[in-house]
C-alpha cells in the first residue's frame, strides 16, 4: 500500500454512473430484540453507496416507483449522499426486497443466509427489472462526464448507457452476478475495461468474449485473497497473480466484503477515467487492489454488507482501515430479532403482506 493517504481523492468529485441490483436489504440477526435495519442493498446499490461515502458524486440509474421499499432505499441513498437525479426513471417498477439473516452455526462460526421470501406472509418479494433501453436514451444526453461506469446485470439498457460513459472518457467496471442474456453478455464483455468475479459463482468467461477482452481480470477467492492478469501496458503481467487476503482477526459477517474491494479498486484506479486506468503502473494497481481487500477485511467487523457506515464515524472508518492495512485485529458481539418485530417489519414493506391486510379488511364483518 502506498504510505500516502489511500483515501486521497486526486480530482474534484470525480462521478461514477451505475445501475444494476438496486435493492432494499432487510438485515436480520437472529435471536435479538432489535427491529431489523433497512438498507439500500445489491450490489450496485453498495457499490454506489459506498463510493459516494468516500468522495464520489455517484449517479444511480434505476426505477424506484415510490413504494414503501423504495422509500427506504431513497432515504437511505440520501443520507450518504447519492444523487438520484436518474433513479425514478420510467415506467417505475417494485424495489427489490432481500432478507438477510446473520446468526452462528452450531461451531459458533457466524452464518449469512439470503432469502427472496417473505418470511411473513410467505409471498416472493419483487425482483430485479433493468432499466429499459428507452429511459436509457431518455437519460444519456443529461449525464455529465462520469469518470466511471458500473454495471452488474446486462440489459440493452445498460449496455446503451456503458457506450454513452465510453464516448465520455469514463471505464467500464463490469460485476456480472451470472451469465444472463448471452448475447448481451458478450457485448458487455468487449464493452467492460475492468471485469471482477467471484470464484464461488461464475469460474471462467473463456470463450465468452470477443477480441481481447478487458484491460484487468479480477478473480475474488474468498478467504484466499485474490488474483488478477492485466492487459494495461504499463502494468501488463505474465498470466495470473496472486494477492493473498488480510487477515480477519473475528470475523463477524462477511456479506458486502466483495462490493468494498470493488468501491476501493474503483477509488484508486478509476478518478481518472479510462485514460487514467490506462496510465497505470504496476505499483499503482497492486495499490489499488490491496486497498479493496483491505476495505473488504473492514467490513467484515459489522453485520450487512454496509454495517460499518451505520456503526462508527468516518475519522474512525479511515483509522480502522489503516489499522487492517498494519495489525487486522477486530472483535465484535453478535444480536438476534424475535418473530413479532420482523412481522411488523415486512407488514410495512412487502406487497404480499399488504394484499393480506388489504383482503382481510374486504371480509372483515361490519
Amino acid at each position: 500500500m502506498s504510505r500516502r493517504n489511500p483515501f486521497e481523492l486526486k480530482t474534484r468529485r470525480p462521478s461514477v454512473v451505475g445501475t444494476g441490483l438496486i435493492a432494499l436489504d432487510v438485515v436480520i440477526e437472529e435471536k435479538t430484540k432489535r427491529e431489523p435495519w433497512l438498507w439500500t442493498g445489491g450490489t450496485c446499490g453498495n457499490v454506489l453507496a459506498i463510493l459516494s461515502y468516500l468522495g464520489w458524486e455517484a449517479f444511480p440509474v434505476a426505477r424506484l416507483n415510490g413504494d414503501a421499499a423504495s422509500r427506504c432505499v431513497e432515504e437511505d441513498l440520501s443520507r450518504w449522499g447519492v444523487r438520484l437525479d436518474h433513479a425514478k426513471t420510467n415506467p417505475g417498477a417494485r424495489t427489490p426486497i432481500v432478507v438477510h439473516r446473520i446468526t452462528k452455526t452450531s461451531a459458533g462460526l457466524p452464518s449469512h443466509r439470503f432469502s427472496w421470501t417473505c418470511p411473513n406472509c410467505g409471498a416472493w418479494l419483487p425482483g430485479y427489472q433493468p432499466v429499459r433501453a428507452s429511459a436509457a436514451e431518455r437519460i444519456i444526453p443529461h449525464l455529465r462526464t462520469p469518470k466511471v461506469f458500473f454495471l452488474d446485470r446486462v440489459s440493452r439498457g445498460a449496455l446503451e448507457l456503458a457506450r454513452a460513459c465510453i464516448a465520455k472518457g469514463a471505464l467500464v467496471f463490469f460485476e456480472p452476478a451470472g451469465f444472463g442474456e448471452p448475447r448481451l453478455f458478450k457485448e458487455a464483455l468487449v464493452l467492460a475495461h475492468i471485469l471482477k468475479y467471484s470464484h464461488e459463482r461464475i469460474r471462467s468467461f473463456q470463450g465468452m468474449g470477443e477480441g481481447k477482452g478487458p484491460l484487468l481480470e479480477i478473480e475474488t477467492l474468498g478467504a484466499e485473497g485474490l488474483r488478477y492478469r492485466s492487459r494495461i501496458t504499463g502494468a501488463s503481467t505474465d498470466g495470473w497473480e496472486r494477492l493473498e487476503a488480510f487477515e480477519v482477526i473475528e470475523l463477524r459477517d462477511a456479506a458486502g466484503a466483495g462490493d468494498w474491494c470493488t468501491a476501493g479498486i474503483i477509488h484508486r484506479l478509476g478518478q481518472r477515467g479510462l485514460g487514467g486506468l490506462m496510465k497505470a503502473s504496476h505499483f499503482q494497481l497492486a495499490d489499488a487492489l490491496r486497498f479493496g481487500q483491505a476495505l473488504a477485511a473492514w467490513n467484515c467487523r459489522y453485520s450487512g454488507a454496509r454495517g460499518g457506515m451505520y456503526a462508527v464515524e468516518k475519522e474512525k472508518f479511515q483509522l480502522q482501515v489503516k489499522s487492517v492495512i498494519s495489525s487486522n485485529g477486530s472483535k465484535a458481539l453478535c444480536r438476534e430479532v424475535p418473530t413479532a418485530v420482523v412481522r411488523q417489519t415486512f407488514e410495512c414493506i412487502c406487497p404480499g403482506c399488504a394484499a393480506m391486510t388489504e383482503e382481510a379488511t374486504a371480509v372483515r364483518p361490519r
